[in-house]
Parts: structure tokens; sequence; C-alpha cells
């Protein structure tokens, strides 16, 4: 499919749209997340053996001495952004054990998983990436900055939803607050 002049039609965010595609199809897009992977009617996800795969948790816990409910935030420096704890799987891994050892890697605290929540699809680095997402309460340890995480804030939900920096996190923190026990 080409535009006027042979040229390949351009996507809303001007880059050229794949051969036989025009911009959009197959793909959506959700504002400040870049592209969100999601593949058309009867297709295979483009690079599909390239999706690049990640786990993470909504971790939680009741605040001492007051017992309100409080999320943890991580600050990566790299990307300068509030994030929920995650990180890339290991050859092998599953994804829940990843998302258990990326939380005490990143927040130093150990937790225990609960629900299972929606996966986030989307595009980094050019690539497809899904992250698998559980909801996990804070069982003990102690944050120590290193070279990924330099801060965590532990804060009400509605606080963690105004300080997360994508909507798609924001979505979790959503999806996490619907949850029977937490009503």
């Amino acid at each position: 499919m080409t535009g006027a002049g042979g040229e390949r039609p351009r996507t809303e965010h001007g880059e050229r749209a794949a051969p036989g595609r025009a911009p959009g199809d197959g793909q959506q897009v959700a504002p400040g997340d870049g592209q969100q992977v999601a593949a058309g009617h009867g297709e295979r996800p483009a690079a599909a053996a390239r999706t690049v795969r990640a786990a993470g948790c909504v971790l939680w816990r009741r605040a001492p001495g007051t017992g309100s409910l409080e999320i943890c935030l991580v600050h990566r420096p790299k990307y300068d952004d509030w994030s929920h704890p995650k990180g890339k799987l290991k050859r092998a891994e599953e994804p829940l054990a990843a998302a258990l050892r990326e939380v005490e890697e990143e927040t130093g605290h150990r937790c225990a998983p609960g629900p299972r929540l929606s996966d986030s699809h989307y595009v980094a680095d050019g690539r497809p990436k899904v992250v698998h997402y559980w909801a996990a309460e804070e069982t003990g340890g102690r944050f120590v900055p290193n070279a990924e995480v330099d801060r965590v804030c532990w804060m009400s939900p509605e606080a963690a939803r105004a300080r997360l920096t994508r909507s798609r996190d924001r979505l979790l923190v959503d999806e996490f607050l619907a949850l029977p026990r937490h009503a």
C-alpha cells in the first residue's frame, strides 16, 4: 500500500507504515506510552520470537502504625521515571519467579505473591515487550540504593497513581484496588 508519489503512508508519529499496511493497522497507541502491540485478525504478532519478556509486582503493605494501604514505587535514574518493580526474565525462568526476584533486587523487600494482574504489552527500544504482573504483599526487608533503583517510595494508592510516570502503570493500581481483598 503506497500513498501519493509511491511513498508509504506514515503513522501518527511520522514513521512510515510497514509495506502493505496502513498506519495503525493492527496497532494501538496509548497516550504517553508508545506503541502497543496487537496483531490484526488472522495475523501472527510481528517478531514474536524477539518479544522481550519481563515480570513484576504491584508491591503493597499495611503502613506501620496506621495500617493504611501503601504501594511501593521505584525510581529508575536511567529513565528518570517512577514505576512498579519489574525486570527481564532470565533464560528458562518462570514469570512469577522473575517477578519475586526483581522485587527483591530492586526494592530489597521480599514478598508473598497474590493474584495475577493484567499483562502489559508495549514496544521498548523497537522490540515488543510483555510484562507479567502480580499483586504481592511485602513480607520484610530493607531498601539499599543500587545501580538500577536509587529510591523507593511507599505511598497511598492515590499518591502512587499521581506519581507513576506511565498510564499503563496507573491501570495496574486501579486493577489492584478492584481486588476483593482491598474493597
